[in-house]
């Protein structure tokens, strides 16, 4: 009597018990995919060249690469104070090499240093998460703070540029941003504005309009860096100011 009583009630046990770690298994296998699935390509091998005290120097170079030699540039504010320069993307050591030979003999370049995938941050993740890729980009902006921005201008006077500031940050670490900030928005997962993490993307929208027309990088506790229009320097400001909460449009995670 007690065998028979016992074994319907196990088997049902037993279903219930499958059924509730197979839901667990999947909705974190789901999870799972949903953060770490890639959405940005690697940088591959980028040529780095140019130590220059002034800024202004930083961005001739980067145009000159830029608008005559085709090559995606960008300038960065290095460890040493020094405003450096890092252009290309390039499959193999070999063809990074060729162009930054050709480069010098066309004396567009003195010397140069070819950064590999290994020594960017991102190459760190699967060892130490992701968020120490998320500090890594919180720290490359922050060293970006009172800079004045000009990749994309024609002077030092008018050559704003928001987009060119989180792509840089991005690509420091060696996660390929695409240029544009409307691309930058079609990129990656949306985020809602209360699960915002360091390093995810906040955007913007002139009022009344629905399109992007500015981007900047969240660092955490409502705030964020962005290459301003008022001084064109980058500066931190709060997502909670009056001004960028009616001109919020979302936030895109990459990872």
């Amino acid at each position: 009597m007690i065998k028979k009583w016992i074994t319907p009630i196990g088997f049902f046990v037993i279903f219930l018990l499958i059924v509730s770690c197979s839901g667990k298994t999947h909705q974190r296998k789901s999870s799972y995919a949903i953060q770490h699935k890639p959405v940005l390509n690697l940088m591959g091998f980028t040529i780095q060249a140019g130590a220059f005290k002034n800024v202004a120097n930083a961005v001739r170079l980067t145009e000159r690469l830029t608008h005559t030699h085709g090559l995606d540039a960008t300038y960065f504010l290095a460890s040493d104070k020094l405003f450096k320069v890092r252009f290309g993307n390039f499959a193999t050591k070999e063809i990074a090499l060729k162009k930054a030979q050709s480069l010098i003999n066309a004396k567009v370049i003195e010397e140069f240093y070819i950064v590999q995938p290994e020594d960017y941050s991102v190459s760190l993740r699967n060892k130490y998460g992701n968020d120490y890729l998320r500090e890594s980009l919180v720290k490359t902006a922050k060293d970006f703070i009172g800079v004045p921005y000009l990749w994309g201008g024609t002077s030092t006077e008018n050559g704003f540029d928001c987009s060119g500031l989180t792509m840089t940050v991005y690509q420091l670490n060696g996660l390929n941003l695409p240029r544009n900030s409307k691309k930058q928005f079609d990129t990656g997962y949306s985020v809602n504005k209360n699960n915002l993490s360091k390093g995810d993307l906040v955007f913007f929208s002139e009022k009344g309009r629905r399109s992007v027309s500015h981007v900047g990088i969240y660092i955490g506790g409502n705030k964020f860096i962005h290459a301003s229009s008022q001084g064109n320097k980058i500066r931190v400001d709060n997502l909670a100011s009056t001004y960028f909460q009616n001109h919020y449009i979302g936030a895109k995670s990459y990872f």
